[in-house]
């Protein structure tokens, strides 16, 4: 049904949008209707889609392929009922059509009913001259279900169907890294490549095997054979980038990253990538320089915008490094790695409200790593907001409970908040999770520390330890 790119189809397609325009009625034959109708479908004009569904099944009431075209259409629409009640009807008609079967399990995989839509699509398989397509689908449901073993056999058989179908062989490598079988998937690429020796694809997947085995000169190799395979190939030259900088071959690896902003156009992870590759070598105004290209090519990848952040709070240089990452948070403020550098830069600049306010914002977002509450706390401690310091360390306990540098916390601002009770309750439980930390009063809580209860209750933990 697939539409060809010769002059009669190009003019069945041209008379139908014509006839949209004019409102006039002209007559299709079925044949075209399916052409036009898949043409739509493959270039997602579904509105137009449906209009030629429609027209077509008024000029040919019986045609069996615009009515699946039809429950097509609603499947896609989640009108499940309505499609299953034509395709029922079809069935009886059409027993021996592999789309009907195909129709009936996208319905079936649409309820999440997975297995049975495998039992479906197996029943296809038995009638269908292209098995390919069935298992191809066969293997998706498996994916639904997470049997990864068994989409992979699936996915192979669509391979050994047709050699040339890249979606299924990229199909097989997620199922073998997510059984994290990598030998397994460079023993079957190698099989594979033994076939199809040029395939710069399965180089390519080859080399990012070994890139994650860490053998990086396997790698390197794998990269070099696809792009010997296709010079072309953006991919590889960028994953060689990679590996050529894990070798410490920064030069190289600026090479490799530069041909890819030749062949196409230029990407924010290229100008990201040499801008590391120049901080390394200790170019730093090429670094800085590629930093802002990566920005200024794509404004929305955080990773440039920290790139740029971290090369000033390396440089010590924290009014730059804050201008930064304000302009960052501009852009996307609910990015917490940019508010957690806000926290970070503001406190180095003695700006505590900006930084408590950046470690609450980090919090609110869902940023809940031990470091954020305890730096948020000092801060609050320093501003004398004890009761807000002792909330956010009862929150803290809820993530990680039996914490010393928590429970130190908190009994020094039970003390400073005249709770005796629950400061030495904190005390004691602090010394007995990690007695070391009792630094965290003498250092946030000086006047606490020398207060000669407390230190009788640390001095006799610690003796008797």
């Amino acid at each position: 049904m697939q539409l060809s790119h010769n002059d009669e189809n190009n003019f069945s397609l041209s008379r139908f949008e014509s006839m949209l325009k004019t409102n006039d009625v002209l007559f299709f034959d079925s044949a075209e209707f399916e052409d036009i109708i898949h043409y739509y479908l493959e270039n997602g004009k579904f509105a137009l889609a449906k209009k030629a569904v429609k027209l077509g099944l008024a000029q040919h009431p019986d045609s069996t392929n615009l009515k699946l075209f039809k429950i097509e259409i609603l499947v896609f629409e989640d009108k499940l009922d309505v499609a299953e009640a034509m395709l029922t009807e079809l069935q009886q008609l059409e027993s021996s059509n592999e789309e009907v079967y195909i129709q009936k399990a996208q319905i079936l995989s649409k309820r999440d009913s997975h297995a049975k839509a495998i039992q479906v699509l197996e029943m296809a398989l038995d009638i269908s001259l292209d098995p390919a397509e069935i298992y191809s689908l066969i293997g998706m449901e498996h994916l639904f279900l997470e049997d990864f073993e068994n989409a992979k056999f699936s996915f192979m058989k669509c391979l050994e169907a047709d050699e040339e179908d890249y979606s299924s062989l990229y199909n097989i490598m997620y199922c073998f890294d997510f059984l994290d079988q990598k030998k397994e998937a460079i023993e079957y690429l190698n099989l594979y490549l033994d076939k199809n020796p040029y395939c710069e694809v399965a180089w390519h997947q080859v080399g990012k095997q070994y890139f994650d085995l860490k053998d990086y000169e396997k790698a390197l190799s794998a990269f070099d054979f696809a792009i010997i395979s296709d010079d072309y190939f953006i991919g590889a030259y960028l994953e060689k980038g990679k590996v050529l900088e894990k070798l410490g071959r920064y030069h190289e690896a600026i090479e490799n990253y530069r041909l890819t902003l030749e062949l196409d156009d230029p990407t924010s992870f290229a100008y990201l990538r040499i801008g590391k590759c120049f901080e390394k070598l200790g170019l730093n105004e090429l670094a800085l320089k590629h930093y802002k290209d990566c920005v200024h090519e794509d404004p929305l990848l955080d990773k440039g915008w920290i790139a740029i952040t971290d090369f000033y709070i390396k440089k010590k240089n924290y009014q730059k490094a804050l201008y930064y990452i304000n302009k960052a948070i501009n852009i996307d403020e609910e990015n917490v790695l940019y508010w957690k550098r806000y926290a970070k830069i503001n406190n180095r600049l003695k700006f505590y409200e900006e930084a408590e306010r950046g470690y609450k914002k980090s919090l609110d977002l869902g940023n809940y790593e031990l470091e954020t509450w305890v730096r948020r706390c000092d801060i609050l401690i320093d501003l004398g907001e004890f009761e807000t310091a002792i909330q956010n360390l009862n929150q803290a306990l809820e993530f990680y409970p039996d914490t010393a540098e928590i429970e130190f916390r908190l009994a020094g601002l039970y003390f400073s908040h005249n709770e005796g009770e629950k400061a030495y309750f904190h005390l004691n439980k602090g010394l007995k999770l990690d007695a070391e930390y009792y630094i965290v009063i003498e250092e946030l809580f000086p006047q606490i520390f020398n207060r000669k209860s407390v230190k009788q209750i640390i001095n006799s933990f610690i003796n008797l330890s």
